[in-house]
């Protein structure tokens, strides 16, 4: 029988297999370690990239000292940060924002404070503050933008307009957002959709064939007369509206709803026959510039009194309407604001919350559209 032959390694294999080992063995420790170290900072909150880009640029000891902060973290994703700001980033808002970090460096080098860049960033979108970048640095800021409603692309004509009247910053800003700085009709605003919400005045308006989506014929016992249309949300709230009424001993009419472009048109020629040019500029909105055109709009008046105003359903309207969604839309005491004199029968719907809420604050539609709406386009 034969013997089986012991295969032996040779002595410079065996110990390059020992060296190849022991190579591994320090590959796979020092990626652990280096897993740990990523996974360190993740845990506090940056994403895997950041925290790769924090550890090669030796920051982690910086920022597990700082803690989570959404800036930091887009500032090492993106790799463009600058050495001397990173104390900056740190306190400053961070917005979701394509070219943020980018404006960010820009108003830093501007020589901007953290304060002034967390108002800028504040008050627009990423498309206004790249624009705002590119000017020197302005005066005023904390003037105008420590206003909620304030916008970067108005800040020359906040200025202006400010100089001009001597207002201060509040009725500025409102006013310019509204386009008050503005000749009525100019460089008007185009509104394309309809809401409940939308404003309709002469600095927004609406094409010839805008046509409510929901307009619908109002029954014979709630108008003045026959083949008025209203938007049928409008319509719905009013028809509940005129039943509280009634069941309190009050009797509101619809005497004017939905006018068409060409309807305002006619109004106003005819009113140019009656009165004159003037006082069409001044009492008459132009055609697209009639929020009557929406449908959301009526002119309500009384079944037993001939002028509104002297009424015993116009007081009802002052403290009932907004339970409904509507509100009275032209006083005297915001003429100013409206553009439109003092018309006590006209009521716009805009649903309750907002009926209500305007009721309450002694608002107009237009600074309700201003503080919570306009903000938000």
């Amino acid at each position: 029988m034969k013997k089986v032959k012991k295969i032996t390694l040779k002595p410079k294999l065996s110990l390059f297999l020992k060296i190849l080992g022991l190579i591994l063995c320090l590959l796979l420790g020092g990626f652990l370690f280096y897993r740990k170290q990523i996974n360190d900072i993740k845990k506090v909150g940056y994403s895997e990239l950041a925290s790769k880009n924090i550890l090669f640029a030796s920051k982690k000891s910086y920022i597990l000292s700082i803690g989570e902060n959404e800036t930091l973290n887009k500032v090492f994703e993106e790799k463009t940060y600058k050495e001397e700001y990173l104390d900056s980033y740190r306190k400053i808002n961070y917005v979701n924002q394509e070219h943020f970090i980018e404006n960010v460096n820009k108003l830093l080098d501007i020589g901007y404070s953290v304060g002034d860049i967390n108002i800028i960033f504040a008050h627009g979108n990423d498309e206004a503050v790249s624009r705002f970048v590119k000017r020197e640095k302005v005066r005023y800021l904390e003037e105008f933008f420590t206003i909620k409603y304030a916008k970067l692309d108005n800040y020359d004509r906040y200025v202006a307009y400010s100089d001009a009247t001597g207002e201060d910053e509040t009725t500025t800003v409102l006013y310019v957002n509204l386009d008050l700085d503005k000749e009525d009709y100019a460089e008007a605003t185009l509104v394309k959709d309809f809401s409940m919400d939308m404003l309709i005045n002469k600095h927004r308006y609406l094409e010839e064939d805008f046509i409510p989506k929901d307009l619908v014929e109002i029954d014979e016992a709630l108008a003045s007369e026959k083949g008025m249309k209203a938007s049928h949300v409008a319509l719905n709230a009013y028809q509940k509206m005129q039943k509280a009424a009634e069941k309190e001993g009050y009797s509101i009419v619809i005497n004017s709803a939905y006018r068409s472009y060409q309807d305002q048109i006619d109004i106003s020629n005819s009113y140019l026959r009656a009165y004159g040019q003037n006082y069409v500029d001044k009492y008459v909105a132009k055609p697209g510039f009639s929020e009557h055109q929406t449908g959301l709009a009526f002119d309500i008046g009384s079944r037993k009194v001939n002028v509104f105003e002297n009424s015993k359903e116009y007081s009802w309207m002052q403290e009932n309407a907004h339970k409904y969604g509507f509100i009275r839309r032209f006083s005297k005491q915001k003429e100013g604001i409206t553009g439109f004199r003092n018309e006590p029968w006209h009521y716009r719907y805009v649903g309750v919350e907002i009926a209500t809420y305007i009721y309450e604050n002694n608002m107009s539609l237009e600074e309700y559209f201003v503080n919570f709406i306009d903000i938000n386009e």
